[in-house]
């Protein structure tokens, strides 16, 4: 159900009368603050609530403060109880998955009345609709005579995120900036992971509230770097050009197939003879790596599917896979290890989970486009045999080697691309993987997360602040398992 959309308020801001409603004891704020309007406009008294949720509170001497969400209406307001004449209360909010408030801050600040105990704010929206918001809100306050102040942690309404999937695909979106149509502002490759993942929800869930990102994304970035997503680093192309593979899938528009086509051609430019074939992973031509010849061969495995009487895609796709079935990176426990050594044209260098999970995702696709049943066999060995690695897994939860304490930068994102490819496996292998997936999935949700369904980097806990980069990578896992 799609929810961002300007719906006419029903009416102005309700403005209430200051005092204390004396049949509850409840002292109420003294006038509405301007603000958004959906249903309803900021400031709605929080006696026309049709329903009321408390999902977080938080207590300072003695007193309770706790946010209230009437989920029909996606508007919250905050209580406080247990107090005294004076005593403060109010919400802030945040589009940005409260790293920040701004203008959000003290909404409907009000205090409890003499001779009353507790009183509550006015309702506010928690998304702004109008401007594509995705919001969060908390209650805060303190006690009249105490400096000290208190905090809920941040929430939010069900809507566009009535289940684990939607919710984590609303978190991601507070980290969209809208005005360079990137996550966490500027991420380049990260963010074609994280819209990739954004369009397999959309595909995944039928809801369709964020499509809007797949435009915005493609009309401000495509003449970004050499224009079409292309750029220096030959995996960040291909990332970029799975991205709008999925896009067009989605959407139907030419424009995207034409610029994944653009990213295929621009790394198919940098294959040469060194040590045998393969492409670059920079166009410095220094580097021959897993990630990026295992996108290579995604790519052009995917654009073979899609451009009618090709045979183009399809013999560039064969070669690559030739070409690294030979070089050791796939290693004899199935294991896919980051590149070769240029002296001896052999792998070198250990795993990391996004090589074993694009890989699998790319031999897939090689079977889809060429027939080729070998190449099917070869990503379910490498399935069975990355989902019980021990270097992989810690306790059978995916665990990245030398996992850090950090969503920020590359490493986060890599066991999103492995979950993606070993969901497509599990797809193709008629749910060979469904408990990994599910166990996966089922740790994360109950260890992982936040009360705004934001996911750390330890899928296993304990949960650490999030990031663009961590929550696609849970998104992609709740994509994928049944």
């Amino acid at each position: 159900m799609v929810h961002w959309r300007r719906i006419a308020a029903v009416g102005a801001a309700v403005a209430v009368t200051a005092g204390v409603l004396t049949q509850t004891g409840i002292g109420v704020s003294s006038a509405a603050e301007p603000g958004i309007c959906n249903q309803q406009c900021d400031g709605l008294d929080a006696a026309r609530t049709a329903k009321d949720r408390t999902p977080v509170t938080s207590t300072l001497y003695g007193r309770t403060f706790t946010v209230h969400i009437d989920d029909t209406t996606s508007m919250g307001w905050a209580t406080l109880a247990t107090g005294k004449a004076g005593d403060q209360v109010w919400l802030d909010r945040s589009f940005d998955g409260g790293r920040t408030w701004g203008s959000g801050s003290r909404l409907g600040a009000t205090s409890i009345a003499a001779n009353a105990t507790s009183t509550r704010t006015t309702m506010f929206n928690v998304d702004d609709w109008a401007a594509r918001g995705v919001g969060a809100l908390r209650a805060c306050g303190k006690a009249g005579d105490r400096t000290e102040i208190t905090c809920t942690a941040w929430t939010r309404s069900t809507w566009n995120a009535g289940n684990r999937r939607t919710a984590a695909a609303t978190n991601l979106m507070m980290s969209y900036d809208q005005s360079t149509g990137l996550f966490d502002k500027n991420a380049w490759w990260t963010s074609a992971n994280a819209l990739t993942a954004l369009i397999d929800n959309i595909r995944t869930t039928k809801m369709a509230s964020y499509r809007y990102a797949i435009a915005n994304t493609y009309d401000r970035q495509v003449n970004a770097y050499d224009g079409q997503f292309r750029n220096e680093f030959l995996d960040d192309t291909g990332w970029w050009g799975l991205a709008w593979i999925a896009a067009y899938d989605l959407t139907g528009e030419q424009r995207y197939l034409d610029t994944a086509r653009a990213d295929a051609e621009h790394m198919h430019r940098y294959w040469d003879t060194t040590c045998g074939g393969g492409i670059w992973w920079k166009t410095d031509r220094k580097n021959k790596v897993a990630i990026a010849n295992s996108l290579y061969i995604q790519l052009n495995a995917a654009l073979a599917q899609r451009v009618p009487g090709d045979t183009t895609y399809r013999a560039r796709a064969s070669a690559g896979w030739s070409w690294f079935r030979g070089t050791g990176m796939l290693t004899s426990g199935n294991i896919v290890i980051d590149g070769i050594d240029l002296k001896t044209c052999k792998g070198a260098s250990g795993p990391l989970t996004y090589n074993s999970g694009v890989l699998m995702n790319a031999l897939v696709q090689l079977n889809k486009a060429t027939g080729n049943a070998d190449a099917l066999a070869t990503a379910q060995r490498i399935g069975d045999a990355s989902t019980t690695s021990t270097a992989l897994n810690k306790d059978g939860i995916l665990r990245e080697p030398g996992e850090g304490e950090s969503c920020t930068g590359d490493q986060p994102s890599w066991k999103g691309s492995y979950l993606r490819g070993l969901g497509v496996l599990n797809q193709a292998t008629s749910g060979r993987y469904n408990a990994y997936l599910t166990r996966q999935a089922d740790t994360a949700y109950a260890k992982d997360r936040n009360s705004l369904d934001a996911y750390g980097i330890h899928l296993a806990g304990p949960f650490v602040p999030s990031a663009h980069a961590c929550q696609h990578t849970a998104l992609d896992l709740l994509n994928a398992a049944p």
